[in-house]
């Protein structure tokens, strides 16, 4: 645990300064371009780079690359030396042709992912957006597999904190962009400084992570010996990956269909408003969860390869644990304060307080999706583990297929003005279906995951978590008892009181009823503090 701990608290460093600059930039991007057809074309084009990364980060990267590094790591003679060469090298070659193929593709790839007719100016604008932003891909794939070789020799500070530079590079672009928000007034060389710039932060992130391979002593050299370089063994493994990736999305174009009809029908209820709310959705995971699973995976997957199942059931029980100690009490906190977070966060410039209000409602639905979603990431890792990227494929495809048939049901029975919400509903009922499976498949790999403790463990957390809720729920009726409709500064009262009191309520309450997970955190922090 104490190890698991200590990388956790690096990356979760890291990741935390990202996801405060990430918010910044998500905030400049809102103020200057809206949430309407302008917001909505921007992140449709964003959108499928965006999940492409995620997938290559959270399925091809740690379902097929990490296991064999580690294997090549600890089989071959030079430490894995020249199999991270080949790697590196085949990577490099095939992520820059894909994005070659994507930007010729861009008309095909935003009529895939939207439902907006060609001639449309948000269907223009998108693709012009798209053919700029595309080029990502590239830099995304190489700076992901630099981090991947750094995690396996446990070197995670660098991989969390180059996006830091992403965040700056394009929070810089953002508020030298002065070309407004409106669609059909906005000039290819505005829509330019908005691709091209996001971009930008993208090679630099990359850039930032070839430096921190070449500082370890990791000297690269192009090696195009690809019969050394596992490509049978990669491809059997990573077939079934590329399966989740086309499950995967499948559903998130139905998402961005499905989405962006809505938006034609009431405009600020579109793509926009589904995209910033799960951005926010995946704060509390993206600190405490991505980093918890990036130090537990290489673990996991040498103690599989040494035939040792109690110490991947002991690291996954700690991984929930902890994760769960985190995810709880944010869960429920997103549920009550949806509002109170976004109206400060993008209430500002041509965002209006009604559009914030709105991704705050989305936002409160996501809240119900938190601890499903990091309990199903959790378990996924389990199988990557013994290199079996077959199960997590079928697994995928049943929740993504519960998902789309609930969106499906939602957008035939709820008004526009509320379907992203219902959409939001969905992903959280399909995550939690897709967990119990998960859990029930992961349980009998390993002879038992220790449930009956895990579950005592969440049933602690949920009653520590509890006054926490009832507090924020109390001042977000006061607040607006007071003040009335929700505000800059009353959001902020709302959020000092229900998140802030609540978190140190949450922390007490814990450590009164000695859950060690909170007092270990706590523990570490205090003595951080007191050096």
């Amino acid at each position: 645990m104490s190890r698991l701990m200590r990388a956790s608290a690096i990356m979760a460093a890291g990741t935390m300064v990202s996801r405060v600059t990430g918010f910044v930039r998500t905030m400049v991007l809102a103020s200057a371009i809206g949430v309407r057809g302008l917001g909505d074309a921007y992140n449709a084009a964003y959108a499928i780079p965006y999940a492409i990364l995620d997938l290559l980060l959270l399925g091809v990267l740690s379902s097929v690359i990490v296991p064999m590094v580690v294997k090549a790591q600890q089989r071959d003679p030079d430490g894995g030396r020249a199999y991270e060469q080949r790697l590196l090298t085949l990577a490099t070659v095939a992520l820059v042709a894909v994005a070659i193929l994507a930007v010729v593709a861009a008309p095909l790839l935003i009529d895939l992912y939207t439902a907006w007719p060609r001639g449309s100016r948000e269907f223009q604008v998108a693709v012009l957006l798209a053919q700029f932003i595309l080029p990502q891909l590239a830099f995304f794939g190489i700076g992901s597999v630099a981090g991947a070789i750094l995690n396996t020799r446990d070197r995670f500070a660098a991989p969390m904190w180059a996006p830091v530079i992403n965040n700056v590079v394009v929070i810089v672009v953002f508020l030298l962009y002065s070309g407004g928000s409106d669609i059909n007034e906005i000039t290819d060389f505005d829509l330019a400084v908005l691709g091209l710039g996001t971009t930008l932060g993208i090679v630099a992130q990359a850039s930032v992570l070839v430096v921190a391979l070449k500082r370890i002593g990791f000297s690269f050299r192009p090696r195009f010996d690809v019969r050394n370089a596992g490509l049978g063994e990669m491809a059997k493994a990573g077939s079934w990956t590329i399966g989740y990736v086309v499950v995967s999305q499948l559903g998130f174009m139905l998402i961005t269909n499905l989405a962006s009809a809505a938006g034609n029908e009431v405009s600020g209820h579109g793509i926009t408003p589904y995209t910033l709310a799960f951005q926010l959705f995946q704060l509390p995971y993206g600190i405490v969860g991505v980093s918890v699973i990036t130090a537990m995976l290489p673990r996991m997957s040498r103690s599989v390869a040494n035939g040792r199942l109690d110490e991947v059931r002991t690291e996954f029980g700690s991984g929930v644990r902890l994760i769960s100690s985190v995810m709880v009490p944010a869960s429920l906190l997103l549920m009550v304060l949806g509002p109170a977070i976004t109206v400060p966060l993008y209430a500002h410039g041509e965002t209006g307080v009604a559009d914030a209000v709105y991704i705050g409602n989305v936002l409160q639905v996501y809240g119900l999706a938190l601890m499903p979603f990091s309990i199903f990431q959790l378990l996924l890792r389990v199988f990557y583990s013994f290199g079996d990227t077959r199960t997590p494929v079928f697994v995928g495809a049943g929740t993504t297929a519960a998902s789309a048939l609930l969106m499906l049901v939602a957008n035939a029975a709820l008004p526009a003005r509320y379907l992203v919400m219902g959409l939001a509903f969905a992903y959280a009922v399909a995550y939690a279906l897709g967990a119990i499976i998960a859990w029930t498949l992961a349980s009998r790999r390993v002879h038992g995951l220790g449930g009956w403790t895990i579950g005592m463990a969440l049933t602690r957390m949920y009653l520590a978590a509890l006054p926490t809720a009832v507090l924020a729920l109390a001042a977000v009726w006061v607040t607006q008892l007071a003040f009335g409709q929700l505000a800059f500064l009353n959001s902020l009262i709302i959020l000092a009181v229900g998140g802030g009191l609540g978190g140190l309520l949450y922390l007490a309450v814990a450590h009164k009823i000695r859950i060690p997970e909170v007092n270990s955190i706590v523990g570490m922090v205090a003595g951080r503090v007191g050096r």
